[in-house]
């Protein structure tokens, strides 16, 4: 398929800044926010009817006026079923430092770590024409923290060595503590983080750190919701893949098979294979839930369609056409236009009716971005 083929018209009134949330005034003027991730709207799409259902039904079938939200979800599902997640876990990536000498302010987006014991990180800089090899960034007044660059990556990509005597336990916990979680730039163009953002740019269940943006379809369950879930039945089963900003790389190419996709670290353990296996062995369904988890569960399927253990690196991209195996339903939030998760999401439904889907939620104003509204596409 033709890059072309998903640009997409999304206005920018669209594109959400912040989680579903309540607004409560104080008597002295202050205003207090109480976020409720499980309660943006959700749109049901039917690949093989090719339905798509904004609205509650009543007991015969109809729409009601009441709009679907995220935690109607449990209604789609039964015991047995199984909910595929991503359980990476954000850290906060991006710094602030001031440059040697001029103290010009740099932006610092830390990517991956290179070396533990070296203290080496692979990293993004913002101006990047302002630091070269050899440059030192300061980043506080007062602590120890210091980094040396050694090298140049890409255009923005640099390698720091960071100069700081202590343990590596110790030198994390600093590292990140001068760090904010690492909103989008679509987001950060609009608005400065927030405390808020440390606990709503992570899912309820992340364990693993090391990812550098969140995986955005796994942030609208709520503990509430997952207890819920369980009470009723339904299986999780967690693998890791470490989102990177791969997913927000610029397409350079209209021919989508030569695109080239970022690599990501992932894990499939024993335990998710063994309840994903059975739960297919048992005829119930399979959700992923978000592109990364769909592309781990597809690194990772065996020839003969079972899940299988998997620990290293994924650079696959889904794109229409492409055969799922394993997924019965999937779970996506509405991305932005020409983006890969799109393609994914287009992959899985298939394309006239996602794109259909698409502009139902534009002409119905639901919220688009990683703190949006989000769809469960349904193999009925």
């Amino acid at each position: 398929m033709k890059l072309s083929q998903f640009r997409i018209r999304i206005p920018e009134n669209l594109v959400a800044m912040e989680p579903p949330h309540r607004t409560f005034k104080n008597e002295d003027g202050t205003v207090d926010k109480v976020y409720r991730r499980d309660e943006c709207r959700l749109m049901i799409v039917h690949r093989k009817s090719q339905r798509i259902d904004l609205f509650e039904k009543d007991a015969d079938g109809k729409d009601t006026d009441r709009q679907l939200t995220f935690r109607n979800i449990i209604d789609y599902f039964d015991e047995g079923d199984t909910f595929v997640l991503n359980d990476t876990k954000v850290f906060p990536a991006r710094l602030f430092g001031t440059k040697e000498k001029t103290d010009a302010q740099i932006e610092v987006f830390l990517l991956r770590e290179l070396n533990a014991d070296m203290r080496l990180w692979d990293v993004l800089v913002e101006p990047a024409r302002k630091i070269r090899i050899g440059n030192k960034l300061f980043f506080n007044e007062e602590g120890p923290m210091v980094a040396e660059v050694i090298d140049n990556t890409t255009s923005r990509g640099r390698t720091l060595r960071f100069l700081y005597d202590s343990s590596t336990e110790e030198f994390r916990r600093e590292l990140f503590s001068l760090g904010t979680p690492p909103l989008p730039r679509y987001i950060l163009e609009q608005r400065e983080s927030t405390p808020d953002d440390v606990e709503n740019f992570q899912t309820i269940y992340a364990k693993n750190e090391g990812a550098v943006t969140v995986p955005a379809s796994g942030l609208h369950f709520s503990r509430e919701l997952m207890k819920r879930m369980e009470i009723r039945g339904i299986n999780f089963a967690y693998v890791t893949v470490h989102c990177s900003l791969g997913g927000f790389d610029t397409i350079e190419v209209e021919d989508l098979s030569k695109h080239k996709m970022s690599s990501e670290q992932m894990v499939v353990d024993a335990k998710a294979c063994d309840i994903v296996n059975r739960t297919k062995a048992e005829k119930h369904r399979i959700c992923v839930v978000g592109c990364s988890t769909m592309r781990a569960v597809e690194t990772s399927l065996g020839t003969d369609g079972k899940l299988k253990e998997y620990a290293g690196w994924t650079n696959k991209f889904i794109f229409p056409p492409y055969d799922f195996e394993l997924a019965d339903a999937m779970i996506a939030n509405f991305y932005h236009s020409e983006s890969t998760m799109l393609m994914s999401t287009a992959a899985f439904g298939g394309y006239d009716l996602i794109m259909e889907a698409y502009q139902k939620a534009v002409d119905n104003e639901f919220h688009f971005g990683c703190y949006g509204d989000c769809m469960l596409i349904l193999d009925d």
